[in-house]
């Protein structure tokens, strides 16, 4: 089915709602929910992304006030009774386009888990805050590295992942280290953890917590004076970042490999917009800058 073209000036919200979405939930016709959800998704002009799978939904799209809210009571009416919904604004269109995907899992760890039935006790931002007081509790961060180079929790273990499959390698390589201990996990917006504290739980862990509605929920709800979040939350949208109370941060994606990039890294020597960055630059050939190079020309003709 082809993607959804940009909507006309005239149809454009003057600031973009971006619904950050996911329920884990056994669907018998994943196929035909996925068609439903493009046609809807298509005529209320939203971009972004959703994928179905037998597991349940999980995406992040944006669009005007009434098509998000339409978008919401569709998949409450489809029976997503307990759907873990948050919503944040954008000044500008955050997404390309529209992308509905039906694939296996609906956020793709490898290894079989079962979040309805097993996983970590759930933590209000409040009682995140309390147990990271306790020196006893090892925290996990679950994004990737990129995400990670933005911002994190105050004495996070980084387990320096380039995808969710390397986590339950690492969890393996690391089993003894975490024995006996009480493990807390972090991610975005949750969906990572209901799999990553299932797997844990799986293993035999007991002492396992996340932190529900990730770090969205955790910023848009805890005063930055009481917060042990340092830095950015990455997002997969044009915003790059969002900081406290969910407004938009102060980093710009690469456009050559993504890693979200502070202030300082766009005054660094090997930064050139739409080219390369500190961290992409010797991964790259005189050739692809090149061609990176004439991308960005044409996109700022475009523009």
């Amino acid at each position: 089915m082809p993607e959804a073209t940009l909507p006309s000036p005239a149809s454009r919200p003057a600031h973009w709602v971006v619904a950050a979405l996911y329920q884990f939930r056994p669907l018998d016709d994943p196929a035909g929910l996925r068609a439903d959800l493009q046609r809807l998704a298509a005529r209320l002009d939203l971009c972004g992304t959703l994928i179905v799978a037998p597991e349940g939904i999980n995406g992040t799209v944006a669009g005007s006030r009434a098509a998000t809210d339409e978008l919401h009571a569709f998949l409450r009416a489809a029976g997503f009774d307990r759907l873990e919904y948050k919503e944040s604004l954008s000044e500008e269109r955050p997404f390309k386009r529209l992308k509905v995907r039906l694939k296996r899992e609906i956020v793709t760890l490898g290894v079989p888990v079962q979040p309805l039935a097993q996983v970590g006790e759930y933590l209000t931002p409040a009682e995140w805050n309390a147990l990271l007081d306790d020196p006893d509790v090892v925290v996990v961060d679950t994004r990737n590295r990129y995400e990670v180079q933005a911002g994190t929790f105050q004495g996070a273990v980084n387990p320096e992942l380039d995808s969710f499959r390397e986590f339950p390698a690492w969890v393996e390589a690391h089993r003894e280290d975490l024995a006996g201990r009480r493990v807390a996990m972090f991610c975005t917006g949750g969906i990572r953890c209901e799999k990553s504290t299932s797997l844990l739980r799986t293993l035999g862990f007991d002492d396992v917590f996340h932190l529900r509605g990730g770090i969205l929920r955790y910023l848009e709800e805890v005063p930055e004076a009481q917060s042990r979040w340092e830095g950015e939350c990455f997002v997969f949208d044009g915003r790059v970042t969002v900081g406290h109370g969910l407004t938009p941060g102060q980093s710009e994606g690469c456009h050559s490999c993504g890693w979200p990039l502070t202030p300082q890294d766009t005054r660094h020597p090997h930064f050139e917009r739409g080219v390369s960055c500190p961290h992409c630059f010797g991964t790259t050939t005189g050739e692809q800058k090149a061609g990176f190079r004439e991308r960005q020309r044409q996109y700022g003709a475009r523009g």
